[in-house]
């Protein structure tokens, strides 16, 4: 028994960490197909589909790191030229943290909201990629709500739960749910993985544009 005890905690550890390194594999590999996609100004659209952005409110956040995390690889490297291994070292380092501010970059761009026949996919950056059915949505509506800071992404009141892909802690469209809806969002429960919503809100830089492609299919 007491062998049993003692396996159980080592096999939950073994999964967190399986689970870590599959999800930053995964990463990895999406910040070099989203270069990929910007480089051949292919986005993630389906046929029949338009995409719609959300990276407004934070693209010049974006640029502004990429140009400082740009400016920092030579300093670096004129401080510890000195120390050959430590200079390769933190070289390696800051190209790679260059790459991975353009891929999410690129993310945001190649990785839009999608308006099709197959229904409305949501997303935010690597990771967050929802479709929602036409037959999943009851409704679509434009409501502009601004949350506090750090507000989770799921939050629940007066039995209602709402997925939230805010920008800058806002969003504008709310696309209410024919009935609770499972999605799977990144990471593990209880603020990712499989979850089970009533509303989804989420922001969009031409809400006029979104609401007149949902507008053709509903």
């Amino acid at each position: 028994m007491t062998a049993d005890v003692d396996r159980a905690p080592a096999a939950s550890v073994a999964r967190r960490t399986g689970g870590f390194v599959l999800r930053a594999l995964k990463l990895e590999l999406r910040i070099y197909a989203s270069i990929g996609r910007l480089i051949a100004r292919r986005p993630a659209i389906a046929p029949g589909a338009a995409g719609f952005g959300y990276h407004a409110p934070v693209i010049t956040i974006l640029w502004i790191f990429i140009v400082l995390s740009a400016v920092e690889i030579p300093i670096l490297d004129l401080i510890v030229h000195r120390w050959p291994v430590v200079r390769v070292a933190v070289l390696i380092a800051g190209i790679w943290g260059l790459t991975w501010m353009f891929g999410l970059l690129a993310a945001y761009l190649m990785r839009p909201h999608t308006v099709g026949p197959e229904g409305i996919r949501v997303r935010e950056g690597l990771e967050t990629d929802v479709l929602l059915t036409w037959d999943d949505i009851a409704s679509v509506a434009r409501v502009k709500r601004v949350d506090e800071p750090k507000t989770p992404k799921i939050t629940e009141a007066d039995g209602t739960r709402t997925l939230s892909l805010r920008m800058q802690h806002e969003t504008i469209v709310a696309i209410e749910l024919e009935r609770p809806t499972l999605v799977r969002l990144p990471g593990a429960a209880p603020k990712g993985g499989e979850q089970v919503v009533d509303e989804v809100r989420i922001w969009v830089d031409d809400v006029d544009g979104f609401m007149a492609a949902v507008r053709q299919h509903i």
